[in-house]
């Protein structure tokens, strides 16, 4: 089982990376749940598919837009979950240093396909020392 979620959401990051490459909001929407609960780069919760492309239409339009995704793990926590978590590097413009940002997605089988149904980003810096 631990294969399948590693292909399933190796999978879905092809697309998004894709779909965030031409910055084409419909595509990245359909890859979210209907439901989807979304925190991007803004303290703004987008829901649902037409959320989804709010933020992504809203984006500045970088020239050479491109992400990494780097120390993915993936497990099942059930027969139609997944969790994914791991570090998403955004290449905005040529030349700059990457927006780096810890990533977490819920996906979920809906309609018969895996959809993202949560999407949460964070600062790789801590907030707290310890």
């Amino acid at each position: 089982m631990q294969g399948e979620a590693d292909e399933i959401v190796s999978a879905i990051m092809a697309k998004w990376s894709a779909g965030f490459t031409s910055l084409d909001a419909a595509a990245l929407a359909s890859l979210y749940s209907k439901g989807a609960f979304f925190f991007g780069s803004n303290p703004t919760l987008y829901r649902g598919r037409e959320g989804v492309a709010a933020y992504f239409n809203g984006l500045p339009r970088w020239r050479s837009p491109t992400v990494q995704f780097s120390d993915v793990r993936a497990a099942h926590v059930s027969p139609d979950a997944i969790n994914m978590a791991g570090t998403a590097s955004f290449f905005l413009d040529d030349g700059e240093r990457p927006l780096s940002v810890k990533i977490t997605w819920v996906i979920v089988r809906e309609d018969g396909d895996w959809k993202i149904a949560s999407h949460h980003v964070s600062s790789k810096a801590p907030l707290i020392e310890q």
